[in-house]
């Protein structure tokens, strides 16, 4: 009589790592820049030169004729329509740049709430872009989404002490807004383009990491750090938390790619409701966050609304 071993499905196993990916990214991005003043332009094209490696690999180990296996994978990642990934390179390599300053500005918590407005921009490019209908459930939980930002927004104005707080905080949300606008357009312009090739998910996550390379060292590094870098050099201050920071954001991607396989929008919602818990309650005790009834009532909003946006 054999005993069947005990095994965890698949997209419980996704979804528990996009919790934890999700959770550390924002509060590893905090405390690298509370720990040294590197310049994070030159982290961004780290984390891309790390994401075309990964990528690249998981390429070349897809079904391919063995004759010429290195020549088979650069001819399907530089294909003739590989250029239709620079456009959504080029913005995620800005939301990339604006989550870092955002995070700066920002408690890991606010910026954790906040941030869950990519659901709302995505959800109104896709319907101009795509011209997808929402339901009425969907459209109503993107009003919740909105109401719960606001709060999140108020309670922020309400826990500052000074203008200069004041205006540092109006800043982050500025780059969190703007950071959620680019994610959307990028990520709708990515599933149009996925849905009219053949190219596979890593072919795209290639050429996307390849060519968010050039705007992260010509825009970022160069024009945005440029100063910083000729001073300092380009591994200023750099330390264990700021290549956990590279490392998160690098395979934040591939994970979000396969919990997209693997998990379903319900399962999603559920680990940006944990990650959302777990940042709060980390961030009282490393970075002195002060929850308050209007957060708590923000973030709830914005907890369900991602629930809700996923049941359909």
């Amino acid at each position: 009589m054999s005993v069947a071993s005990p095994h965890i499905p698949i997209k419980y196993v996704s979804l528990l790592i996009l919790v934890v990916q999700n959770s550390a990214l924002t509060l590893v991005f905090k405390y690298s820049t509370n720990q040294g003043k590197y310049a994070t332009s030159t982290a961004v094209l780290l984390s891309e030169l790390l994401k075309l490696v990964v990528c690249f690999t998981l390429v070349s180990q897809e079904d391919q004729p063995k004759r010429d296996k290195k020549a088979s994978t650069l001819q399907r990642i530089f294909g003739p329509d590989s250029w239709k990934m620079i456009i959504p390179a080029g913005l995620y390599t800005i939301q990339n740049n604006l989550q870092y300053i955002a995070v700066k500005l920002l408690d890991p918590a606010t910026f954790q709430v906040t941030y869950q407005l990519k659901i709302l921009t995505t959800a109104l490019f896709s319907v101009i872009m795509l011209r997808r209908q929402l339901s009425v459930k969907k459209w109503i939980s993107l009003l919740l989404l909105t109401l719960g930002v606001i709060l999140v927004k108020m309670s922020s104005q309400k826990s500052q002490g000074n203008s200069d707080l004041y205006s540092q905080r109006t800043l982050g949300f500025l780059a969190v807004i703007c950071a959620c606008l680019l994610s959307g357009l990028a990520g709708v312009y990515f599933e149009k383009i996925l849905k009219g090739s053949q190219s596979t998910l890593w072919v795209r996550n290639s050429q996307l990491a390849f060519f968010s390379l050039f705007p992260a060292l010509f825009l970022g590094v160069m024009w945005m750090d440029g100063e910083s870098v000729r001073t300092n050099g380009f591994w200023y201050q750099y330390n264990i938390w700021t290549f956990g920071a590279i490392g998160c954001q690098a395979f934040g991607g591939i994970i979000v790619a396969m919990v997209v396989k693997y998990a379903d929008n319900i399962l999603k919602g559920f680990a940006t409701s944990i990650s959302i818990v777990i940042s709060s309650v980390i961030s009282i005790f490393l970075f002195n966050f002060q929850i308050t009834p209007t957060f708590i009532l923000g973030a709830s909003l914005v907890i369900y609304s991602s629930y809700l946006y996923g049941l359909d």
